[in-house]
């Protein structure tokens, strides 16, 4: 699961965040002020980090400065502070989003979701995927075997991307419908075992990239391109 940064020179807000991210599953650091922060976010590989703005030693924004210097790891700014100027400031230096105190964990950890999605999606978009003799083509919405495309239905290239971009990521049914089919769908869990009965039968020898996970979902197994 991905690793969360949360810096705050507020133990309490600290703790809740670190209690509302730990049950969604998420790894937790902590850093007390900008300067901990920097030399954290170096030294680890944070999927997100969570910055507060008014902090000891280095302040925020300066913070999400010096490590945009090095990484491009997605920035949510936490502040009491909700005027335009400082929102449109954060996003001028490149922060994801911003959330304004008091907050709900809960909508904070959507946010926190949301923003992992952006970047994975990104990450993805123009990637090509190579494993053996299959070639995933995200931004041609091609996949090929042995160099021949294979024939495939929207829902099969749409299901595929999505397991592919969320590779070793253990996947509910319930996600499955909600991302691919969206919200409105009406269809039931047997729709997303069809396709993916469907979507193994397509890509042949390589069926075996998606696990099924018993009472769960799915996932796609992580491969090293070649």
């Amino acid at each position: 699961m991905a690793k969360i940064l949360v810096v705050d020179d507020e133990a309490k807000i600290r703790t809740v965040v670190r209690e509302y991210a730990e049950y969604e599953g998420y790894e937790v650091g902590e850093a007390e002020d900008g300067m901990q922060a920097v030399e954290m976010a170096k030294a680890n590989n944070y999927d997100i980090i969570i910055m507060d703005i008014m902090m000891p030693r280095l302040d925020g924004f300066s913070a999400c400065k010096e490590i945009r210097k090095t990484l491009k790891t997605p920035v949510i700014m936490l502040s009491a502070r909700g005027e335009e100027y400082d929102k449109l400031f954060g996003f001028e230096l490149g922060i994801d989003d911003y959330v304004v105190k008091p907050f709900s964990p809960k909508e904070l950890l959507a946010r926190v979701s949301a923003v992992l999605s952006r970047a994975a999606s990104k990450e993805f978009e123009n990637q090509v995927i190579k494993y053996q003799g299959l070639v995933i083509d995200m931004t041609a919405r091609e996949v090929t075997i042995d160099g021949e495309r294979i024939q495939m239905t929207p829902k099969e290239y749409e299901l595929l991307f999505y397991l592919v971009k969320n590779m070793n990521i253990a996947l509910t049914r319930e996600k499955l419908l909600e991302k691919v089919w969206g919200y409105d769908f009406y269809g039931d869990d047997r729709t997303v075992d069809t396709h993916i009965k469907m979507l193994r039968n397509s890509l042949g020898e390589y069926r075996n990239l998606i696990i099924t996970l018993r009472g769960m979902g799915y996932k796609f197994e992580k491969i090293n391109e070649k």
